[in-house]
């Protein structure tokens, strides 16, 4: 069995001259109380025959209810979380206000075993981040991402 592909785009802008980065705070009951370590780059699985670029940026829009900025993305590798999957990057330079993301959603059952359904957003808020705030915030599975950015916009 081939491992989970997951494939995102990491958003940066420089804010006087302070890189920053654009995160999701991961949505449902399992992430509401969790801050730290709860947040990640819009990403989201494909199939293996999906091109992982062309699943990034679909994964953008489809969490953001926005389109992907203009520009060209630059590939920050790979990375494997701790649950197996792995997780391919692209930084893009470009900027969105957070207060225009409309969120994508999913179901649930809630609370377990209730046979209720609910629905709940993805990600449900989205916040820029100074580098240093972002490696603590961001999944620990994903942080490697930010060594590849600041490594390659110096």
């Amino acid at each position: 069995m081939t491992a989970r592909q997951s494939a995102g785009i990491l958003l940066y802008r420089t804010v006087n001259g302070e890189l920053e980065v654009l995160l999701g705070h991961m949505g449902g009951p399992f992430w509401a109380r969790k801050d730290a370590g709860g947040w990640s780059l819009p990403k989201g699985e494909h199939e293996p025959d999906e091109e992982p670029e062309a699943a990034a940026r679909r994964e953008f829009t489809e969490e953001l209810g926005l389109p992907v900025p203009d520009g060209v993305l630059a590939e920050l590798g790979s990375v494997r979380q701790s649950g197996g999957k792995v997780v391919t990057a692209w930084a893009l330079d470009g900027d969105v206000d957070p207060a225009q993301v409309v969120p994508g959603t999913f179901e649930m059952e809630w609370p377990k075993g209730s046979g209720q359904m609910r629905e709940f957003p993805e990600m449900d808020r989205f916040a820029w981040f100074p580098l240093a705030e972002a490696r603590v915030k961001l999944l620990k599975g994903q942080q490697p991402f930010l060594d590849r950015l600041s490594a390659l916009v110096g």
